[in-house]
């Protein structure tokens, strides 16, 4: 079974930030022990697509980095505010949509929150007094989303 592109660019994205890795063979090869199923020209793309890099390693060589994610996962470990999960009231889907609804006064902290830490799945926020419009990357599933608000505010988890 062939799992989808946003799948197999997450898996990438997981590996990269996880590992050391030094090649293009030996990121197919662990994309291909996890079930994907690509040729080296779509893992090219796709590394094209996610703006992967590479810099010296000392070990290594030369490794693949996705610029600025350690920053960003930097950010999410400090603006883990979980006391705002307290307002944390319901969220709805729709599409690539998701309406998060909270008590009054919650929605801005709460989306300044997700927006500092500005985890990959979610490409964006509005909101207002007690609700908050996220605006998720195509192909990603209900999950998926949940899982990157439960990492930025990990008391989510016993709300969603």
């Amino acid at each position: 079974m062939m799992k989808k592109k946003t799948e197999r660019q997450l898996e990438i994205r997981k590996i990269i930030l996880d590992g050391k890795v030094h090649s293009q063979e030996e990121l197919l090869m662990q994309l291909k022990k996890k079930g994907f199923e690509l040729t080296q020209a779509t893992l090219s793309r796709d590394l094209k697509l996610l703006q992967v890099a590479k810099v010296p390693h000392p070990a290594k060589g030369y490794i693949y980095v996705i610029p600025g994610a350690e920053k960003r996962e930097e950010a999410s470990q400090k603006n883990r505010v979980n006391f705002l999960a307290d307002g944390f009231k319901d969220i709805q889907f729709s599409g690539n949509l998701a309406v998060v609804k909270t008590l009054p006064g919650y929605a801005n902290s709460i989306a300044a929150v997700i927006d500092r830490a500005a985890p990959w799945e979610i490409i964006g926020t509005v909101a207002g007094d007690d609700t908050i419009l996220l605006i998720q990357r195509e192909g990603i599933t209900k999950s998926d989303l949940i899982n990157a608000l439960i990492n930025v505010m990990p008391n989510l988890r016993d709300k969603l």
